[in-house]
């Protein structure tokens, strides 16, 4: 059984994303104010992409980076409007 380091780290890698993506959970429902929960919201959709793209490293796969680049935008897209609705109160303006 010959398993490279490459193979080790994309493990470890991927234990240490979602571990990071479980506390961001728990952020996200027990989160003192709406601020914290928005933080935990971005720092989970950054921990889920980083997941992803462990996993395209690991599979050699080149469908898991299209995939990451899509939760990118749409992390991207909506802390920007929840940032737009936390500070003003809505997210489009009449």
């Amino acid at each position: 059984m010959n398993i490279n380091l490459i193979t080790y780290a994309a493990h470890f890698a991927i234990l240490c994303f979602a571990l990071g993506t479980v506390i961001c959970t728990i952020r996200l429902f027990k989160g003192r104010s709406p601020q914290d929960r928005a933080w935990g919201l971005d720092a989970m959709y950054v921990n889920a992409m980083l997941l992803i793209i462990t996993l395209g490293i690991l599979f050699r796969s080149s469908w898991y980076y299209d995939i990451a680049l899509l939760i990118a935008l749409f992390g991207f897209a909506g802390t920007a409007a929840l940032a737009k609705f936390l500070l003003r109160g809505e997210v489009i303006e009449p």
